[in-house]
């Protein structure tokens, strides 16, 4: 016999692998549905600056996630560094932030939050080719590796007894009475108790093929960024910077990353030579060292994009057991933790450690 699980998620990057973990913690069961594999969409093509760019600018309900889950990942990379033996090298190397016009502004978000920030001294500009503008560092803003906090996740749930189905496309979904029965898949049928649509940049797209008279649909739709990465030597750099709209973050391994364009490109995931030859001039520029280090990769991800970067985490106004943990643009890592909380917290009826009201589907985003 076959028994529906607590929660069926569709969507397999990071944000449906943290909320599942929320879950498994609780005591749930969980089924993961993913048309690919696991954590290779823009869970795998991120920078993972654990920290929005210019979060002053940001509207406060990215703040109140980011700040949340600022608390949250030290104990969760440790733990599952522990129990997967995969590292996902969360790294907290401090970011440098070379231009600040609003420094002010800037100043006063970092104390509110608590966030260590001071005003950055020429030593940092030793190797770097730029033109500082009031530049502070956060000595505490830390990184963690995408792809091996995909690949610690996802063995994380293997070893909690989640159900993992990949390559399993959605076919229908099925609603009485307002409530979902079952979805249709390349895989077969399933009867769901609770349904969470965690699918990033597609979940807009899903809500439209499969549940058009449900009312309020996401408003999500693919963003493109294109990233480099140069095989530098460890040391080469030792922190992160931001320097106007693009930034470089050293691995551990002394990998750089250089990044990112904002494209509006439909689901196209096509690299293109014009933003691989303006990442790397803007990277040989920043820090002419890397001239010495050949580019080893080039990708581009789909960033689940909403008008304000705020994504929805709630329940469906009209559909019963239906939910939503989607559209955080560029800041799935960075909201993650906190989003997968809040995500459990509502679906179990707990008190919520972030207000639950900016998120919803009739809010602005």
């Amino acid at each position: 016999m076959i028994t529906t699980p607590d929660i069926t998620i569709i969507g397999g990057g990071i944000i449906s692998l943290l909320t599942a973990r929320e879950f498994i913690k609780a005591g749930a069961t969980v089924t993961i549905i993913e048309k690919n594999e696991l954590g290779r969409e823009s869970s795998w093509a991120g920078g993972g600056i654990l920290l929005p760019l210019y979060p002053w600018r940001q509207p406060d309900a990215i703040t109140r996630l980011v700040i949340q889950s600022l608390k949250l990942y030290p104990a969760l990379a440790s733990q599952l560094t522990a129990e997967t033996q995969i590292d996902p090298e969360w790294n907290p190397c401090g970011l440098l932030i070379v231009k600040n016009p609003d420094v002010t502004a800037a100043v006063e978000w970092c104390n509110t939050n608590n966030i260590l920030c001071r005003p950055a001294g020429a030593d940092f500009f030793n190797m770097l080719n730029t033109v500082p503008d009031q530049p502070l560092w956060l000595p505490e803003i830390a990184q963690a590796r995408n792809p091996r906090l995909a690949k610690s996740l996802k063995q994380d749930m293997i070893n909690k007894g989640a159900t993992l189905i990949e390559h399993c496309e959605l076919k229908a979904v099925n609603v009485t009475k307002n409530r979902i029965t079952s979805i249709d898949t390349s895989s077969g049928q399933f009867t769901v108790n609770q349904l969470i649509i965690a699918a990033g940049a597609w979940t807009g797209q899903l809500f439209r093929q499969f549940l058009s008279t449900a009312g309020d649909a996401p408003k999500i739709a693919p963003v493109k960024g294109q990233m480099l990465l140069f095989d530098a030597q460890p040391k080469t750099l030792s922190y992160m910077v931001l320097d106007g709209d693009q930034y470089l973050i050293p691995r551990r391994d002394g990998k750089i990353l250089a990044g990112s364009t904002v494209e509006q490109d439909n689901f196209n995931k096509t690299t293109t030579t014009e933003a691989r030859d303006r990442l790397q001039a803007f990277a040989l520029n920043l820090l002419p060292p890397l001239k010495n280090f050949p580019i080893v990769k080039h990708w581009a991800g789909l960033r689940p994009g909403t008008e304000h970067g705020i994504p929805y985490i709630c329940k469906h106004p009209e559909i019963g057991n239906l939910w939503v943990n989607a559209g955080h643009f560029r800041n799935g890592l960075a909201m993650g933790p906190a989003s997968a909380q809040l995500m459990a917290d509502l679906v179990l009826q707990r008190a919520t450690q972030v207000a639950p009201e900016p998120y919803q589907l009739n809010s602005e985003h």
